[in-house]
């Protein structure tokens, strides 16, 4: 007779964030839905007195957690907290987290050291003040520099927001506008679009992937009189990514683009710049869409709001965005197990696409 054997739930680790914010709220809400737990075991890095005063704050009394001093002991499909710090800590709801930043940065760094000696399958981070981080000596910008300063650093990434189907990523980052011409050179969009693309591939599941590329001036540039970045470096990167076949077009004026609804045509949308693909985003998914870094070897993926300071403590934030982020999470470490198969075996790509058209 033949056994079945139960596939293991996803052990997805989760980092408490700024413990004066809606970090610990988010993911207490997300896990007081049993339905959660059927196939993920989720293991939050925090302390298991922060998480309970969390808890009686906010009126969340009915949700249950496991303390447990390792990850490895965590109970499987139960909700577990890895005690990362022992003393109890002041929390005060709304207010700028300055030392407590500290807390942060001990639940991350737990969290990535698990992550690496694969005590945990992936990892979904919680928002952090980024200022307070910085000032309490945490020595990177944020979540995504510093994952990839563990993955060697010298690899490229590239910041995904993904919901409704919608998925955009940027060339450059958390940089200054007038900075932001300088920094956009057909090289740098290339190497963007080529992480897109694989990501597309290997996280996504998407056998051919199209890319839009936007245009960075108004109206892309109106054919040189607004600029001529459209032209001479958005407009070349283009041509060599067709040539090295990858379906990109562009570039597109960023209104109409989203305006007319021309984004659903495509797997993915490449921005210029933070606010040029985030505020669109925002403005059709906010408040269910995920954060995800690709091009890193590990899955991380975020919510797509911050730490929430103004609605902290009062029970009101909603766990939407977070859920999403835990079952991307799951999603793309299982899209990445598949891709793995596809490389050893060159008949699976046909008989994927063959099942996704048969829905």
């Amino acid at each position: 007779m033949t056994q079945h054997h139960e596939t293991p739930p996803l052990r997805v680790g989760i980092t408490c964030g700024d413990l004066n914010g809606i970090g610990i709220e988010v993911v207490l809400k997300c896990f007081e839905d049993s339905r959660m737990h059927t196939d993920i075991t989720p293991v939050l890095y925090a302390n298991a007195h922060a998480v309970s005063h969390h808890r009686k704050a906010l009126k969340l009394d009915d949700v249950q957690f496991q303390r447990v001093n390792d990850a490895r002991d965590a109970v499987p499909r139960k909700f577990n907290v890895v005690n990362v710090w022992e003393e109890d800590v002041a929390i005060e709801f709304g207010k700028p987290s300055g030392q407590l930043a500290t807390y942060a940065i001990k639940s991350l760094e737990a969290a990535a050291q698990d992550l690496a000696s694969a005590k945990i399958d992936v990892l979904v981070t919680a928002p952090i003040d980024k200022h307070a981080m910085q000032q309490a000596g945490f020595a990177y910008p944020g979540h995504t520099e510093y994952l990839q300063h563990l993955a060697g650093g010298d690899g490229e990434v590239l910041m995904l927001l993904v919901g409704d189907g919608l998925r955009v990523g940027t060339v450059t980052g958390h940089i200054p506008i007038k900075d932001v011409a300088n920094a956009i050179t057909t090289d740098r969009i290339i190497a963007k679009a080529r992480l897109l693309h694989q990501s597309l591939l290997r996280d996504f599941g998407i056998v051919s992937p199209r890319i839009a590329l936007l245009g960075l001036n108004p109206h892309a540039g109106d054919g040189g009189a607004l600029g001529s970045e459209d032209k001479e470096r958005i407009a070349p990167a283009v041509r060599r990514l067709n040539d090295e076949g990858i379906t990109a077009m562009g570039p597109y004026a960023a209104d109409g683009f989203f305006g007319n609804g021309s984004y659903k045509h495509f797997d993915g949308v490449l921005a210029m710049y933070h606010d040029q693909g985030l505020a669109p985003f925002k403005a059709l998914s906010f408040g269910h869409g995920v954060n995800f870094t690709a091009g890193l070897p590990i899955v991380r993926t975020s919510p797509d709001h911050g730490t929430g300071l103004d609605i902290a403590g009062q029970g009101v934030a909603s766990e939407g965005s977070f859920r999403a982020a835990v079952w991307m999470a799951g999603d793309i470490h299982r899209n990445r197990e598949v891709y793995k198969t596809i490389g050893v075996n060159p008949l699976q790509p046909q008989k994927r696409e063959k099942e996704r058209k048969e829905g």
